[in-house]
């Protein structure tokens, strides 16, 4: 590995272990103003230590560092729930901000990019609809005509992360709907103070609607206008613009994922070599327990590899070579997290279900990591297809 991107991976282990970690008791407590008057200061010295933005070039306050090289700082970013959010490398922005990079226009970048990349506001990203499955997104039916200059959006969205405290959002609708499928939706960007938009509700995942950053939403768009001019990269070039940022996006999810695997390890393993059940013998001793420690040690090398090679593919090839990759390390990476938590949870015992560690918190809120971004289902058919193509005639 290269000196300076190990340099960069001490720093933010360390940051990560000395600045985030000792917020969490507020985050389990669900103290999310507290938190959020805590995170500031921590922001602020992450953006002074030269950890801010890591995953742009320098040319925006970045590292500089490749795919693969911040998949590794999101693998020690994971390590806490708040890695991300305190160096602004959080989804969705990460996301966005990505787009509108590539494409957004010079007011665009003015208006909302920059903002964004300071630090300033936080954004978000309204695709999924309730009224349709989330497999299948050409489906939608949230709208955008465009009247006298602008794009009057009506539509119903929901499972908008971070919306509650969001300065704007992007907002996936159909503007020519009697376009082929892949070119009927756009990308609009819309203020969430605009009028017209709506919040329902807070969507209570498991029980848990959290706050802020830490939330996910219901809203609605009625009647809702803003200048033509908002529109994301080309007209009808929402599904394209969407496919360009999930490939990237995917490598810093499961790298993430791959760090909380880390964490959650290494909550069970404590928990195991120091519980007694007998006077001569902790959990560790037990056979069964020993065999699901071994299991997530292997599964979370395995992700990592899968990972690491799908990001030096997509650098060398693009997203669309990497797509059969991409798929597998979804599912796969998912299904790891799935399975080192509910290992975790089992040795734990009655302490894994609580809140007085970050098991019962993951546990709840990343069991969706199978379902969003493209269930489970759906990928491992591209990656079944990808296989099948070299046997067809």
């Amino acid at each position: 590995m290269d000196p300076a991107l190990q340099d960069v991976l001490r720093r933010v282990e360390r940051f990560v272990a000395e600045r985030c970690v000792p917020l969490e008791p507020l985050l389990l407590a669900h103290d999310y103003a507290a938190l959020e008057d805590a995170l500031e200061e921590v922001r602020a010295d992450a953006k002074a230590d030269g950890l801010w933005n890591l995953a742009l070039s320098s040319d925006h306050g970045g590292a500089g560092l490749d795919l693969e090289a911040f998949g590794h700082v999101s693998e020690k970013l994971g390590w806490s729930p708040l890695g991300h959010l305190a160096t602004n490398g959080q989804a969705p922005d990460i996301g966005n901000m990505e787009l509108l990079l590539a494409h957004a226009s010079a007011e665009q970048k003015g208006q909302f990019l920059a903002p964004l990349l300071e630090g300033d506001v936080r954004s978000c990203f309204a695709m999924t609809e309730p009224e349709h499955a989330g497999s299948n997104p050409t489906l939608m039916s949230s709208t955008a005509v465009l009247e006298g200059g602008e794009w009057v959006i009506d539509g119903h969205k929901w499972f908008t992360t971070g919306f509650d405290g969001a300065a704007w959002t992007i907002a996936m609708v159909v503007t020519d709907p009697d376009a082929d499928k892949y070119v009927r939706a756009s990308m609009i960007l819309v203020p969430t103070d605009t009028d017209g938009v709506t919040h329902v509700r807070k969507l209570p995942v498991m029980g848990d609607e959290g706050a802020g950053w830490f939330s996910h939403s219901e809203i609605r768009f009625q009647g809702t206008r803003v200048p033509e001019s908002n529109l994301l990269g080309p007209r009808g070039g929402g599904f394209l613009l969407a496919q360009e940022r999930l490939g990237p996006g995917r490598i810093h999810h499961c790298m993430r994922w791959i760090g909380v695997c880390e964490r959650v390890l290494s909550i069970a393993c404590e928990r195991a070599a120091s519980r007694a059940v007998s006077a001569s013998a902790v959990l560790a001793d037990q056979q069964a327990v020993q065999h699901a420690i071994a299991e997530s040690r292997v599964e979370i090398d395995a992700a990592r590899l899968l990972v690491l090679e799908a990001a030096h593919r997509i650098e060398d090839e693009g997203a669309r070579s990497a797509r059969g990759q991409i798929s597998a390390i979804k599912f796969y990476v998912a299904g790891t997290l799935g399975r080192v938590l509910d290992r975790a949870v089992q040795t734990l015992g009655g302490l894994g279900v609580l809140d007085d560690t970050l098991v019962a918190f993951w546990y709840r809120h990343e069991r969706a990591a199978r379902i969003y971004d493209g269930p489970d289902e759906v990928h491992k058919t591209v990656v079944a297809r990808e296989e099948l193509r070299r046997y067809r005639s």
